[in-house]
């Protein structure tokens, strides 16, 4: 049976302005997705580009700039972590969305030696270490598909069970602007 065929077979694609106005009525969960280079420096950059795929084996996917440094060091070491962030850190989601060449300087982070990347200490309510198991370039973004080895809970990786959910508010973004998990 033959596919059908529309009008919209032939349309040209939306413009970059008009499918982020479209993305920006998707309000999602921020993060910042963090590896070592070679040399042994942190890189990172705030992602909302996050979605779980898989149960088994756990697998996550985040799509990151073609030419972003934290891509370039995603695809070299294999790993990566991916730091969600909280309520009281749109300054820090705002520092990894910048260029700021120092911006671990500006944040405490810790590295215990078993992590995908540097670890957000005060601004992630939930990390996660992952082994980058897959990639595919799509247009300016590469999806790279995250095997989840290790998971961590509360600010300062806390135990989960220490953590009440409740008194966890995960920071927003959508509509260009950040916002704040409502109140029980």
């Amino acid at each position: 049976m033959a596919a059908r065929r529309t009008a919209l077979d032939a349309a040209p694609c939306a413009s970059p302005d008009r499918f982020r106005e479209l993305m920006s009525a998707f309000p999602t969960g921020v993060g910042v997705i963090t590896a070592f280079r070679a040399d042994g420096r942190p890189v990172g950059m705030t992602c909302s580009s996050i979605c779980s795929v898989s149960l088994e084996p756990p697998t996550l996917l985040v799509a990151l700039r073609n030419a972003s440094p934290t891509l370039a060091a995603v695809l070299e070491s294999s790993v990566f972590s991916l730091n969600f962030l909280h309520e009281g850190a749109r300054e820090v989601a705002k520092l990894f969305a910048s260029g700021d060449a120092d911006r671990f300087d500006q944040v405490d982070w810790r590295d215990d030696g078993t992590c995908g990347g540097p670890h957000l200490v005060r601004a992630a309510h939930a990390r996660a270490d992952c082994r980058a198991v897959r990639h595919e370039r799509v247009g300016d973004h590469t999806v790279v598909y995250g095997e989840v080895a290790a998971t961590r809970a509360g600010p300062g990786g806390g135990r989960p069970e220490a953590i009440r959910p409740e008194a966890i508010r995960p920071l927003l973004y959508g509509q260009r602007r950040y916002a704040t998990w409502p109140a029980a």
